[in-house]
């Protein structure tokens, strides 16, 4: 995603989480071969939507998932946490 990516995922816990469907990418059953097909497609067919969803994925990514400003910080303060006084 951070690399602006359309994606198509598996729509299950937690990829839901990270990918929304027609947003930041395409989300089909996890047990639908024909699903999976049908998306790829429609991405490869339609490059306004790739690039669509590639911009609204990198921007998600970058908004909630950033190393420095976001998970790093979260990692620190639960490992701080775990000194438990």
């Amino acid at each position: 995603m951070s690399a602006g990516c359309a994606i198509v995922a598996s729509d299950t816990q937690p990829v839901r989480e990270a990918i929304r469907h027609n947003d930041t990418g395409l989300l089909m059953d996890f047990f639908s071969p024909s699903q999976l097909v049908d998306s790829v497609c429609t991405l490869l067919e339609d490059p306004s939507a790739r690039a669509r969803f590639g911009a609204r994925a990198r921007e998600f990514a970058c908004a909630h998932y950033d190393l420095k400003s976001i998970c790093l910080p979260r990692q620190l303060e639960w490992a701080g946490s775990l000194g438990g006084n």
